[in-house]
């Protein structure tokens, strides 16, 4: 299904994409930054902690030096109090995972993952490749809403293109 060098260009994909949007909520107010969008995570902040509480759990899936969010899924939009620590969090993280891809092998992703879902207290068994590609699906959906709210903040919305993702990024 994928191999090592999907997860090498996903994991940078996913850090380019989040530097470009630090460029752009850094300059933004707070106000504009937590104003609800009526998107499904109600606001640029919302969305982006949600992101980032979403990829802190798979990846503690995937790496046991990674621990779980400390709030449940009801409270992902606000893990973080902060732009400057979701700032923080989101950098550790973007670093964490391009360290995982880069240690990983091809044999790592074959097989199953079991993990238990907190939600029903139910077990579930996926196969680990599929469970890599849907967490950078989930990214990538996730920041197509942040792209939409910056636009209509009225903000130049950055490249999102996987084809346009520099060499260096």
């Amino acid at each position: 299904m994928i191999d090592k060098s999907y997860v090498l260009m996903m994991a940078r994909y996913n850090a380019w994409q989040n530097n470009q949007i630090m460029d752009l909520v850094n300059v933004m107010d707070e106000e504009e930054l937590l104003h609800d969008h009526k998107a499904f995570f109600g606001s640029i902040m919302g969305t982006l902690n949600h992101l980032l509480w979403g990829d802190t759990l798979w990846m503690s899936r995937f790496c046991s030096d990674v621990d779980a969010p400390d709030v449940p899924g009801s409270q992902s939009t606000t893990c973080t109090e902060s732009l400057g620590e979701w700032q923080a969090e989101r950098f550790r993280m973007d670093g964490r995972m391009r360290i995982w891809a880069q240690t990983l092998s091809n044999i790592d992703l074959a097989g199953d993952l079991v993990w238990t879902y907190t939600a029903t207290g139910q077990d579930i068994r996926q196969a680990k490749a599929l469970c890599v590609t849907h967490m950078f699906n989930h990214q990538t959906h996730h920041r197509g809403q942040v792209h939409a709210m910056l636009t209509a903040s009225g903000c130049k919305a950055p490249t999102s293109d996987l084809c346009f993702m520099p060499e260096d990024a």
